[in-house]
């Protein structure tokens, strides 16, 4: 069986050495906390490092993130599928078409506030849309809710001027766009939409 030689006294560190390593362990521990840890994940730069190194930027964009997130969530989560609308949105124009319908709405929005407008359809329903701003940017989250489902998310963004493309209804429900205006003064969003969809309303 080995038996490893025990180590001599005089090999071993010094308390003054154990406290020296410990204290210089600390003093890096800081340094990093500060320069790295902080400005990267909470946008907090005491000492001016992390905005140098483009840390703070990242930390600002995480917490705008999360915020835009808690946002969102709560708007959705305030809002049953079945609930009534808060107030109408009325179409500007509506008219029949070959593949259902097609409407134009308008939303003005305060700074910081918040909006969002939801089309009825069913499940593997087409629905062509352009949405466009003007006067500012807004953060989007196209979303969909219906019978035991509370939130489905098609696509999400920040900082947008506007968003064409095309929805498929992933189930039977409410399917759309809320929006909030990120800009410093009002925006008005108008939102073209064409497709095998019932209502337009304005939910929030």
């Amino acid at each position: 069986m080995f038996n490893a030689q025990r180590p001599r006294l005089e090999d071993l560190p010094t308390t003054r050495q154990l406290l020296g390593a410990t204290v210089i362990a600390l003093a890096a521990s800081v340094v990093i906390l500060t320069t790295i840890v902080l400005p990267s994940e909470y946008a907090i730069d005491p000492t001016g490092v992390g905005r140098a190194l483009n840390l703070t930027q990242m930390g600002e964009i995480k917490l705008q993130l999360a915020e835009e997130a808690a946002l969102d969530a709560a708007a959705v989560s305030a809002v049953p599928a079945n609930a009534t609308e808060v107030a109408a949105a009325v179409p500007e124009q509506a008219a029949d078409t070959p593949a259902g319908r097609s409407d134009t709405t308008t939303l003005n929005l305060a700074p910081g506030e918040g909006a969002e407008i939801k089309l009825t359809a069913d499940e593997g329903a087409r629905i062509t849309f352009d949405w466009s701003v003007e006067g500012g940017h807004v953060n989007y989250d196209t979303h969909a809710d219906g019978p035991g489902i509370s939130y489905h998310g098609y696509g999400k963004g920040q900082q947008s001027t506007g968003e064409n493309g095309e929805l498929v209804a992933a189930f039977d429900g409410s399917h759309g766009w809320f929006w909030r205006n990120r800009s410093g003064a009002p925006v008005t969003i108008t939102l073209r939409t064409q497709g095998a969809y019932g209502e337009v309303k304005r939910v929030v």
